[in-house]
């Protein structure tokens, strides 16, 4: 299924009882049939024509995280936003279960692994979750002293295997990627997770391995910080044009040129940003971008970046885009060289729902990929609906989320880095 699920299209209503309580159907069919209409409607219309249904906050996030962890609530939190340094983890019951991510073809990697499993199984007498292909790394399946350990862990393969409320929360080991990965397992309500910096930026892995026993002893007794790490919900919804071919009575094939069309959607849970791209065409990309149902520009060149506050500081920053903290309810929208001197990067409400289609103009197809993966190509018809997500990542703090932000503003991108001005005697002020 590639990672993404399948849903069906327009024959079941979509509830999302976490975040509006009820059914949408009637809200999607009025958008269906409403005529796009730009922005320089008058304002007078535009109250006549559509009202919001939608909080500009976007959806209160899911706060309880795989089958045991959630959020320590505050009771003097204000608008479902609490103060960063006031998330705090909690346990309903003591966790029992742990998922290790490993970067694969790392061989740096290896002792550090074996020794966090051998910790978490005999010492912790915990049910340790490993993918499949992890285990089948000749550097470890010929280990016959780690052989014994192995033997004891649960394995899956991505795609295949569920591991909704089986995983009390995450470790991983390497670099941002390896948090992205981790996202990507869980299209729900994702676990708790631990992030050692492993890998080469490291602005999303706070946590050094030297100290990993108490650290990790600090999140089994629920004594730790958390930031909650908005992601998007991604609908990509692609005609499927079949030919038929029309046929006489004796059999002969009269034509093939009418055709007959069906939808497929597949949903996927996007962390970091969602790329559009003009792929290996050599023409400017052509697409026109909808926020709540209004078509509000066309982009013209390389691409779109559409992103979180996490993502903001990926591929967005590279693009010109500024850099949001992740406690920040936003959803930022980055163009990719546009062919237009006032094509600035823009960051609008987490409540609102954007769609990008390719414009009817558009000479050439576009391409679209969700964290760097699942890259896949849309045609004419297809589109691309994305808006917050009601199942943030809890991100583990080595000590509490904005303090955290500002070390890797500083430690990985360097931010503001400058040879200081000398200070300036008296005496110089005389000349």
């Amino acid at each position: 299924m590639d990672g993404g699920e399948e849903v069906r299209v327009e024959t079941t209503p979509y509830c999302c009882p976490t975040c509006d309580g009820g059914e949408v159907t009637g809200h999607s069919r009025v958008r269906r049939n409403r005529k796009t209409r730009s922005l320089s409607t008058s304002a007078a219309s535009s109250s006549l024509e559509y009202r919001r249904t939608q909080s500009l906050h976007g959806p209160s996030p899911v706060t309880t995280f795989g089958p045991k962890a959630c959020m320590l609530q505050n009771p003097h939190a204000v608008m479902h936003i609490q103060d960063p340094a006031s998330q705090r983890l909690t346990w309903n019951k003591p966790p029992k279960s742990v998922l290790v991510i490993k970067k694969i073809r790392d061989a740096s990697l290896l002792q550090p692994f074996k020794e966090l499993c051998i910790f978490l199984t005999e010492v912790k007498n915990m049910i340790v979750y490993v993918e499949k292909k992890i285990l089948e790394d000749p550097a470890i399946s010929g280990d016959e002293n780690f052989g014994a350990i192995t033997k004891k862990f649960c394995s899956f393969t991505e795609d295949l295997d569920d591991l909704s409320n089986r995983v009390d929360f995450i470790i991983c080991l390497g670099g941002d990627g390896t948090l992205l990965y981790a996202s990507s397992l869980f299209q729900e309500s994702v676990p708790p997770v631990m992030a050692f910096h492993l890998g080469s930026l490291g602005f999303l892995t706070p946590f050094k391995f030297d100290t990993y026993q108490s650290q990790v002893n600090q999140i089994i007794e629920g004594n730790a910080a958390i930031v909650l790490r908005s992601r998007l919900k991604v609908r990509v919804l692609k005609e499927n044009w079949e030919k038929k071919a029309r046929v006489d009575e004796k059999g002969i094939i009269l034509t093939n040129r009418d055709v007959e069309s069906s939808r497929k959607a597949v949903q996927y849970q996007v962390l970091n940003e969602v790329v559009v791209d003009r792929g290996p065409s050599s023409y400017l990309s052509n697409v026109d971008l909808f926020l709540d149902g209004h078509l509000i520009t066309t982009v013209q060149g390389d691409g779109l970046i559409v992103s979180t506050p996490t993502g903001s500081t990926a591929y967005a920053v590279a693009a010109g885009a500024s850099m949001i903290h992740p406690n920040v309810p936003a959803i930022m929208i980055t163009p990719i060289c546009p062919h237009s001197l006032s094509f600035r990067p823009i960051v609008v409400p987490a409540g609102v729902e954007l769609k990008i289609m390719l414009s009817r103009e558009a000479r050439n197809t576009a391409w679209v990929s969700f964290d760097g993966r699942k890259r896949q190509e849309i045609c004419h018809g297809d589109s691309i609906t994305i808006t917050t997500s009601c199942f943030p990542v809890p991100s583990i703090c080595f000590r509490d989320p904005v303090n955290d932000w500002f070390e890797s503003l500083a430690q990985c991108l360097h931010w503001n880095v400058r040879k200081k001005q000398n200070y300036l005697s008296s005496e110089d002020e005389e000349f």
